[in-house]
């Protein structure tokens, strides 16, 4: 099944589109990765879910990528005595190790690695940023805190701190548990969540290695200022705009965001927007204006995916969504401004990968190709070709199927598992054959081909050649 688009469509799997006849309605609608969110949902859970996908996949015959995201460290207060307390602006709070109930002048904030990055001055924000705390004065086990915006406050309320860098690992004990288990499935991508530094991703590739891609989810100003060091290490990036909204004001999110992006383009690695995109249709028919406007501003902006989360995890539309997103997408992309090329030149590096897969993309416009065709093993060759955003479409041609599920979610690549290849020829025969029974061409329609010579190694991309498609 073609895709009639190039950007792709991420969506969450959860209590409203669990079943089989679900998921499949969800890929024919137009899903191209699935992401199994584990802040959420028992592990059996999931791996039902990724039991569905796999058959959805074997049905369809065309390889379907899985995503599982890890909760990452979550700062939260401790429990109440009574119930919700009501903090009122001016009032000192203490916030301490103390496990016993808080009242309406203390919690518990189970988090000894806070009171270590503490200075008197620093900003918390509580319940996701509704109300504000300033320290005082802080020692190991505790801060004394003025209240700046009030509000009422309960059990287990989330922390955030936007000024500060923490000494904590984005691997908690549970994460690692469900890594493991996601690798044990056969995940495809690993969405690290509380992604600070740079280290952070060498951390995570010391315990994945080359079992899956490592997507860093943003959502931090630390990542932001660390964004040139982590798009280096991390195989893609998701701008997680829902904590990246608490930290930081919602007048910069948008800024941001086409920042990430362009560091993203320009580095060749597939970039991901998410959170809140259709949030309206968990419980409506129809998006509003403005969400369909912030789809097709990502579209423009050339992501390689947006990303559906409650909207098909526990929305009353799952379906909807996705056909939705999937025609304004296709909207977006019609307009001519969308499909008019984008200059990548900054950040190459002068490998010859670069200019092969630059040279693909002027020659297919020469030729009036029909369709691009990149031969890989690891992928990389099909991310350099798709980052030239060709208007002629991008056919990914490997002898691995995890390669071509890992392709999922990166722009306008249509993967197709193939026999290995030994020579020239055998290559533009079975690109030719590949091309045709797609639905790329039709026969005397030129095509374009770039692999690496010798055949089989990763990141030997060395060649390019045209060729006419042929009944023959």
């Amino acid at each position: 099944m073609r895709r009639s688009r190039s950007a792709k469509i991420i969506a969450t799997l959860g209590p409203a589109s669990s079943s089989l006849s679900m998921v499949m309605a969800l890929f024919q609608a137009g899903v191209d990765t699935f992401r199994l969110n584990f802040s959420h949902g028992s592990r059996e859970d999931h791996k039902a879910r990724f039991a569905a996908i796999r058959e959805v996949e074997r049905k369809v015959g065309r390889p379907i990528g899985i995503m599982i995201d890890l909760q990452g460290p979550k700062l939260r207060v401790g429990i109440f005595a009574d119930g919700a307390v009501e903090l009122r602006t001016g009032d000192t709070f203490l916030l301490d190790l103390d496990p016993t109930a808080g009242d309406k002048s203390r919690v518990q904030l189970p988090h000894p690695e806070i009171f270590e990055a503490l200075v008197p001055g620093t900003e918390l924000l509580l319940d996701d940023g509704r109300l504000r705390l300033e320290v005082l004065s802080c020692h190991r086990e505790g801060a004394t805190t003025r209240v700046i915006v009030g509000g009422k406050l309960s059990d287990r309320k989330g922390v955030n701190l936007p000024g500060v860098v923490l000494p904590l690992s984005p691997f908690t004990d549970k994460d690692r548990a469900d890594l493991a288990f996601g690798l044990k499935l056969g995940a495809d991508w690993v969405a690290l969540s509380f992604v600070q530094r740079p280290e952070d991703i060498a951390e995570a590739r010391n315990l994945i290695g080359d079992q899956a891609r490592i997507m860093a989810k943003l959502e931090k100003p630390a990542a932001v200022e660390n964004l040139d060091a982590i798009v280096a290490l991390a195989d893609g990036i998701m701008v997680a705009r829902g904590d990246l909204g608490v930290e930081i004001t919602p007048d910069r999110v948008p800024v941001i965001q086409r920042q990430i992006v362009r560091v993203c383009r320009r580095e060749g690695k597939p970039v991901v927007v998410a959170t809140q995109m259709l949030e309206s249709m968990t419980g409506s028919p129809v998006p509003t204006r403005a969400e369909a406007s912030d789809v097709a501003a990502a579209v423009y902006e050339s992501v390689d995916a947006v990303m559906l989360s409650a909207e098909t995890a526990s929305g009353r539309y799952p379906v909807e969504a996705v056909r939705m997103m999937d025609a304004i997408i296709r909207g977006a992309e019609g307009d001519a401004f969308a499909s008019a090329p984008k200059d990548v030149t900054q950040g190459r590096n002068g490998a010859h990968a670069d200019a092969i897969c630059s040279a693909l993309r002027i020659a297919a416009q020469v030729v009036s190709a029909k369709a691009t065709v990149a031969y890989t093993h690891s992928g990389s060759s099909s991310i350099r070709a798709a980052r030239e955003r060709s208007s002629a479409p991008l056919l990914s041609l490997t002898p691995l199927l995890t390669t071509a599920r890992q392709l999922t979610p990166v722009w306008g690549v249509h993967s197709m598992v193939v026999d290995e290849i030994s020579d020239e020829a055998s290559m533009t025969r079975l690109a030719c054959q590949a091309a045709l029974a797609a639905g790329f061409g039709s026969a005397g329609d030129n095509i374009v081909i770039i692999a690496g010579i010798p055949f089989g190694v990763s990141g030997s991309t060395n060649l390019l050649r045209t060729a006419s498609l042929s009944l023959g």
